[in-house]
């Protein structure tokens, strides 16, 4: 096994990318070699930011320096990159969804077997400590047996502060599959894989105006549900009930998740911030808060993990096999919602394995 870091290539340069390069220039298992981007200047800037070269995808695919590529593009390019860098020998790591349909993302998994390449997938964020912690917990049977969950991301939507807005309310976009695979990946590696949905959907508004950014003023027209609640059933038995809004003014970004035996409040699944409460049959009433707040974990770290399993011939945990579960059961509940009938899911996974300390992905 080398000891020399993992050669990435960066495929997409927006304004995520950064958090990304900031997270993998302080590890030592990967280095940043290219950055690719459609805008070159924007390239340039990130790949100064990473100590990289610019580069086309083209240039990138080529080098037999970078081992995994990087697919930091828009939802819609996300199979066509994943698709290419395969073809080119490389693993892959990608931003969430996996792919814009089944189909795509079942073609980027079945690219990839063959090939012995591995495929990851955003989000990590259940990679850290309040989610491990909550993890822990569920597996010792500190909750009992669990009984249910509530997913709840409500919101005004990304109009007042996103650069460029508009993609969140066209096709693959919507509360639902922007926001909700933090929600239901925390959840399925909780609980389990789910067998069945039912939901409701509406699109409140047909047309949104952006209030603020370098395109202040401008209307979007809405083609997606902006406010989706679903029922979900675990393969486990466990219930969820998960609502994404981008037409609430206020902001609530949590979840609940109750066992025969205790409760337990989490914070936002799209971060790494907050803490676990527990509260249980031997805690008489009270509130038990666990602290972990964690200054390394940061949005990205699912890239050096998926390094490490790539050099010890393991599964990455934010795997492609979770994330083409997670996208199968958002798909599942908006063609619940439009068909107002309860939808099997035919996909399945395996819940992730615990990290056991925070140096397992720091």
């Amino acid at each position: 096994m080398s000891a020399d870091p993992l050669g990435i290539g960066l495929i997409g340069c927006g304004k995520i990318s950064e958090t990304y390069v900031a997270t993998l220039a302080g590890s030592d298992e990967v280095r940043i070699l290219r950055c690719a981007d459609l805008d070159i200047e924007r390239a340039q800037v990130v790949a100064l930011a990473a100590g990289a070269t610019p580069s086309t995808t083209a240039e990138m695919l080529a080098d037999d320096r970078i081992g995994l590529v990087l697919n930091l593009t828009p939802p819609a390019e996300h199979a066509d990159v994943a698709l290419a860098a395969l073809g080119a020998g490389k693993h892959v790591y990608g931003e969430k969804p996996l792919a814009a349909s089944r189909v795509e993302a079942r073609r980027v998994l079945d690219e990839a077997i063959p090939r012995g390449l591995v495929v990851g997938c955003a989000p990590d964020t259940f990679l850290g400590p309040s989610w491990q912690r909550a993890r822990e917990l569920i597996d010792s049977g500190a909750l009992g047996t669990p009984v249910a969950a509530r997913g709840t991301m409500l919101g005004p939507g990304p109009e007042s502060w996103h650069p460029d807005p508009a993609f969140f309310y066209r096709a693959g976009g919507g509360p639902l599959l922007d926001m909700g695979p933090y929600y239901l990946t925390a959840l399925v590696s909780l609980l389990g894989p789910v067998a069945r949905v039912s939901a409701g959907a509406r699109r409140t508004f047909e047309v949104r105006r952006v209030t603020g950014g370098p395109k202040i003023g401008d209307t979007l027209p809405v083609e997606v549900p902006t406010h989706v609640a679903a029922v979900l059933e675990h393969e486990s038995g466990a219930i969820t009930t998960l609502v994404t809004s981008f037409d609430c003014w206020d902001d609530v970004h949590s979840v609940e998740l109750w066992g025969t035996d205790g409760t337990l409040l989490l914070p936002d699944p799209n971060g790494y911030e907050g803490v676990v409460r527990r509260r249980g049959r031997e805690l008489n009433g009270k509130w038990e808060t666990s602290g972990l707040e964690h200054e390394s974990y940061r949005r990205g770290l699912g890239v050096v993990e998926t390094a490490r399993a790539i050099r010890l011939g393991d599964a990455p945990r934010a795997s492609g096999a979770l994330a083409f579960h997670v996208l199968d059961v958002l798909l599942s509940i908006l063609e619940a919602a439009q068909t107002a009938s309860v939808v099997d899911v035919a996909s399945r996974c395996e819940r992730p394995t615990p990290l056991t300390t925070p140096a397992a992905v720091a």
